[in-house]
């Protein structure tokens, strides 16, 4: 009777006789449970995985930070060769080939990202504002600002708020193109007397005048409700031109009092106010007794809506237009607060003389680092 050799156990839990030399036996290790884990294991997880994001978001921006350092050594390298020597684009062209030449596979470098370059040491003479500001900004935010901006204070002005309010490239350029600095914090409001000061401010800014519906199209003959219906068709972008922190709640919500039904155009929560926004929209010029149906809207929404630790609730009054001191006399005698403001479908050179005067995310980041080492 032959000797019986080893018995194995197979990965598929069948006992065979013997193993050949050439078989592997694959082992998998699998993680324990999460019910087998103690109590405290999910904020174990939640604190690692910050720190993991922490330092990955760090790392990105640091090297957003040294990509666009380069790209403005580079630039103060040509302006300054080229003051001294006067010679043209060709040296730009002949540059970016012996590029390509020396760095064989590296991008970045085609004659057109050069003359950017050349441009971004042009408009930031000072290294330490690229080294603050500028530097939270992927490079595709800064060639935005160079085509379309070209006074240094206003394009200072667009990067700061790009960076405070974490603007995407495409939205940075959607609110060049709209004059977001000639309408922001413009409305004519009552915040000052009806709220603290902190409050008020921060209220006071997140408004705009004239609010700018571009996306619905012409409106000249529609009423109130087709307004309604277009802006919340096109929900996101209504939001975005609204401004950060609010969120969308419904258009006609019912509110009952005493027995008697009400139905406020559009209501909105403000994450950073923690308070209601009713905005009431008019299809026709301003009128002072709109205010008065406004104001019901508020304080039924303040009883009946409001939770403990909600702040009373905001009024936006959107009207086709206004004449401001006309505004400034009605509300005078309201303590809620109200702001009073235009919509419009376009924005144009009409505007009175008056007028003319958060951080990427990581994705974001990365995506842009990509795209400027892609350019070639």
């Amino acid at each position: 009777m032959p000797c019986e050799g080893p018995r194995f156990t197979s990965c598929r839990g069948e006992s065979v006789d013997h193993m050949d030399e050439n078989t592997i036996t694959p082992r998998f290790e699998s993680a324990p449970a999460r019910s087998l884990l103690p109590d405290w294991y999910p904020d174990l997880l939640d604190r690692v995985a910050a720190h993991v994001a922490s330092g990955h978001r760090r790392a990105v921006t640091a090297a957003n930070k040294e990509l666009l350092a380069g790209y403005w050594s580079i630039g103060r390298e040509i302006l300054d060769r080229q003051h001294e020597e006067g010679w043209g684009t060709k040296v730009i062209d002949r540059l970016s080939a012996d590029l390509k030449t020396r760095f064989p596979g590296t991008r970045g470098y085609s004659p057109r990202n050069l003359k950017y370059m050349r441009a971004f040491a042009a408009a930031w003479p000072d290294a330490s504002i690229v080294q603050r500001t500028v530097a939270q900004l992927p490079w595709r935010h800064h060639i935005a600002l160079l085509d379309k901006v070209d006074d240094a204070d206003l394009r200072l002005w667009y990067a700061a708020a790009a960076v405070e309010r974490g603007w995407s490239r495409d939205v940075l350029a959607l609110q060049i193109e709209g004059r977001f600095h000639e309408r922001a914090g413009r409305a004519v409001t009552n915040f000052a007397v009806a709220m603290t000061p902190e409050r008020s401010d921060l209220a006071q800014q997140a408004t705009r005048d004239p609010y700018l519906f571009d996306f619905i199209g012409a409106t000249d003959t529609w009423r109130e409700r087709e307004v309604e219906e277009k802006l919340v068709e096109h929900v996101g972008k209504f939001l975005l031109e609204l401004g950060q922190g609010f969120a969308f709640l419904g258009r006609q919500v019912r509110l009952e009092l005493a027995g008697d039904e009400f139905f406020c155009d559009l209501l909105f929560y403000h994450l950073e106010l923690r308070c209601y926004v009713v905005i009431e929209l008019k299809a026709v010029k301003f009128d002072a007794s709109f205010l008065g149906q406004l104001g019901l809207y508020m304080a039924v929404v303040d009883d009946v809506l409001a939770k403990e630790g909600d702040k009373p609730t905001i009024g936006l009054l959107l009207c086709r237009n206004k004449k401001e001191v006309v505004a400034e006399y009605a509300l005078r005698n309201f303590k809620a607060p109200i702001g009073v403001a235009e919509w419009t479908t376009a924005i144009n050179n009409s505007l009175p003389e008056e007028f003319e005067s958060a951080l990427p995310s990581v994705a974001e980041l990365e995506a842009e680092l990509a795209l400027a080492t892609e350019e070639g």
